[in-house]
């Protein structure tokens, strides 16, 4: 297995290729604007078959680029929670004003909890993790600790939660939920650095806070 990331955009949003080297099998997480490019010239230089954009959830930062993804690799497959697919249909309904235009479309996949995704010999189980937005979804390969995150935890802070359809108290139950998994689990967030979950119970004040309420 191989992990690739770049970070970018107007809202320093992380994207992941993850690739099963044997099987020659990759999907990305999250399109960021103007970010997604050098990865995908790497999948294209190890020869790797890119399968699926996998989407954490639809905010504009996560999903801008998901054209270019397409465009590149016309087998990948956009995946998103149904919920979250109308921010995939209509991305100029969004609160924000942005400086370029994301083009509409609909979902290859509509995710739902529980859902088991494979990537060559990985397999990954959604969870539905709504708070940050309704239709947020964390991606998680057990036989690997890790988690693909999106906003929920995000290195040291937490996703907003004062957006149309965000919610703090689905945040502080997803955010509970996800801790369960083995400490040791990788995550790769949304935003900020690739951790551990171990890492954010013990330095994440917003993750200790929500864990002491239980």
């Amino acid at each position: 297995m191989k992990i690739l990331m770049n970070m970018g955009g107007i809202a320093g949003t992380n994207c992941f290729v993850v690739a099963d080297d044997k099987a020659k099998q990759a999907v990305m997480f999250d399109a960021p604007n103007d970010t997604t490019g050098p990865l995908l010239d790497e999948v294209q230089r190890q020869g790797w078959d890119l399968v699926g954009l996998w989407l954490t959830h639809g905010h504009f930062d996560h999903v801008a680029d998901h054209e270019a993804v397409t465009d590149r690799f016309g087998g990948a497959k956009v995946a998103i929670h149904r919920l979250d697919e109308p921010k995939l249909e209509q991305p100029s309904g969004m609160m924000f004003v942005l400086p370029f235009v994301i083009p509409a479309r609909s979902a290859d996949v509509r995710l739902e909890e529980g859902q088991k995704l494979k990537v060559g010999g990985l397999e990954f189980e959604v969870m539905h993790t709504p708070g940050h937005s309704v239709g947020h979804v964390v991606y998680y390969c057990a036989a690997e600790k890790i988690l693909v995150g999106g906003d929920l935890i995000i290195g040291g802070s937490i996703g907003r939660t004062d957006l149309r359809d965000s919610n703090h108290a689905d945040i502080e139950a997803s955010i509970r939920r996800v801790m369960r998994l083995p400490s040791d689990t990788r995550l790769l967030p949304g935003h900020g650095q690739v951790g551990t979950l171990g890492d954010e119970r013990q330095m994440n004040p917003y993750v200790r806070e929500m864990l002491e309420q239980e």
